[in-house]
């Protein structure tokens, strides 16, 4: 049993790295990060319901997973096959653009539920 715990934590070290990684090397994964942090605290200003704030955390979380895997295929295409190879440019295009279209999606739900808000400390 002890083992296995060591091996558990052991592997939490190396996700965290690879979180730090991205921290460290990919500037819109530290804009993310950034914009999470802001919304967290509007979370909190506004006093969203569980319901709004269980939607916005998932949210938040798939766009940073979504990085993180947009990250990882980009340091392994770089290693496997040469930056300038034709399909590895569409992999890295579709990647991006999944990452793209949850930041979208997360900025459309995040207004549909901050607006109310917004709009009812403003009139």
């Amino acid at each position: 049993m002890r083992q296995y715990a060591k091996q558990f934590w052991k592997s939490k070290s190396y996700a965290i790295r690879g979180i730090q990684y991205a921290y460290v090397h990919e500037v819109n994964f530290r804009t993310q990060i950034a914009i999470a942090c802001m919304v967290l605290v509007a979370m909190v200003v506004f006093q969203l319901t569980k319901l709004e704030g269980v939607v916005i955390l998932f949210l938040i979380f798939a766009v940073l997973i979504l990085e993180l895997l947009n990250t990882a295929i980009e340091a392994l295409s770089d290693v496997v096959i040469p930056r300038l190879h034709d399909h590895i440019k569409i992999v890295k295009d579709i990647t991006a653009g999944m990452v793209l279209l949850a930041s979208l999606l997360a900025i459309i739900v995040g207004s549909i539920i901050f607006l109310p808000y917004i709009f009812s400390l403003l009139g």
